[in-house]
């Protein structure tokens, strides 16, 4: 288990700052998987996040940088990852992944995960949970607390174990 290294944080209203921290995360995940996949090459990879990091791992298995990026800001993000990392990758799973909707009415590009890892990926957004179901104003519930106890993780387990 490797704890992506980034200063996650709840305010998204911090516009840049926010941003910044995020980049940092992208960052780390990519530099991790990248140096697992070449370093042992045997290794299966799973790929896990819920709410913010759920987000990370989102982009982080996108093939391309989001075009709704700003020109300016475009060069200090990572490239995806190369396409043969993708065959490390066994699975992705994601909890309460935020909703393209929830992203864009936070100044946040929408998560497109890439061709290569979609159908490895299991994307669980609870009953009522307003941060990924696409509900506009969306804020955190109780069902966006759950995913602990509320059987996902169980499916997320099964699921991934079926992908190594």
């Amino acid at each position: 288990m490797y704890p992506v290294n980034y200063a996650a944080s709840s305010d998204f209203g911090s516009g840049i700052d926010f941003a910044r921290t995020f980049v940092d995360g992208l960052y780390d995940a990519g530099g991790h998987i990248a140096s697992t996949a070449a370093n042992c090459p045997n290794t299966r990879i799973v790929l896990g996040g819920y709410s913010q990091g759920a987000a990370l791992a989102g982009f982080v298995t996108s093939a391309a940088i989001p075009k709704e990026v700003p020109a300016q800001y475009v060069e200090y993000l990572p490239k995806p990852l190369p396409p043969q990392i993708a065959n490390h990758v066994a699975a992705v799973t994601l909890f309460g992944r935020p909703s393209n909707q929830f992203l864009t009415e936070n100044g946040a590009p929408p998560i497109t995960i890439g061709p290569l890892y979609a159908p490895k990926t299991i994307d669980l957004c609870a009953p009522d949970d307003a941060i990924c179901n696409g509900v506009p104003g969306g804020q955190p519930s109780f069902a966006h607390l759950a995913y602990l106890t509320n059987g996902m993780t169980n499916d997320a387990a099964a699921f991934a174990v079926s992908h190594l």
